[in-house]
Parts: C-alpha cells; sequence; structure tokens
C-alpha cells in the first residue's frame, strides 16, 4: 500500500469493506465506483469520494490530478479495468479453504490475460500471494 497513490474498488467491494472497523485504508484516498448513488458511512468523510466514468475516463482524470499508482479491487472491476488493458501488475491472495460453490475470480473475461509471474510469498496463517505482471500482447506483424 506505501506504493499506491489511491485505491479504486466497485461498489459490492466498498460496501463490504465499509463495514470494517477501523478503516482498512488509513488516510488513502478511495474512489467507489459505481452507476447507483452510495451511502457514504458516517466515519468516512473525505476519505472516499464516488465516480461513475469508465475505467479509461477514471484514470485519465486521475493522472491528470497527479495520480500514478492505482491499487485496482473488486471482481467485476478488475474485470473492467483488465478488459481495456489497464492492469500492469495483478497480486492474487490465496486462502487456504475449498469453496462447494461460489462466484469466480474475475468473472467472465473476453479473452484470455497471459501473466508472468514476479514472486509469491507464503505467509505463517496460511495464506499465499502471487504477485504477476500481465503480459501485454504483441500484434501480429
Amino acid at each position: 500500500m506505501a506504493r499506491v497513490d489511491l485505491l479504486v474498488m466497485g461498489c459490492n467491494t466498498f460496501d463490504q469493506v465499509a463495514t470494517f472497523d477501523p478503516w482498512p485504508y488509513g488516510d488513502k484516498p478511495v474512489v467507489a465506483l459505481s452507476h447507483r448513488p452510495l451511502e457514504m458511512p458516517e466515519h468516512l468523510p473525505g476519505r472516499v469520494s464516488h465516480a461513475s466514468e469508465t475505467p479509461v475516463t477514471l484514470l485519465a482524470r486521475l493522472s491528470s490530478e497527479g495520480v500514478r499508482r492505482v491499487y485496482v479491487d473488486g471482481g467485476t472491476t478488475i474485470r473492467c479495468f483488465l478488459a481495456d488493458g489497464l492492469i500492469d501488475d495483478l497480486t492474487i491472495t490465496l486462502i487456504p479453504r475449498l469453496l462447494g460453490i461460489g462466484r469466480p475470480l474475475f468473472g467472465p473475461l473476453a479473452g484470455d490475460v497471459h501473466l508472468q509471474l514476479l514472486g509469491s510469498k507464503n505467509h505463517d496463517f496460511g495464506f499465499v500471494q502471487l504477485d504477476y505482471r500481465a503480459v501485454k500482447a504483441t500484434p501480429p506483424a
């Protein structure tokens, strides 16, 4: 998080993390993406803003405001950023539990996203974090 200027998350992720006490992101700015109005909890004034822009438009605006490194969270939101080729690095955290049912991590993607493993980290409490770089496809010659 120290390398990140701002977090962008979808409304479902925001609805979930807004219930966390304490707020896990400190004073780091957060943009909640949603086409519906969001209720901002009283304990988050000034920490979270709302946007309904496309990922491309949002990142262009944020870039013009001096934001350079964005952390994107939430399956649907990540999928939209991936579809627009806006994800450079990806950290996937594995939690040691096999689910019998559930939602896919990102949902359907328009195509394969090729990843290059940068490293992994095992945590004493059982989580494994995998760090990847998204490999941009080269156009045919």
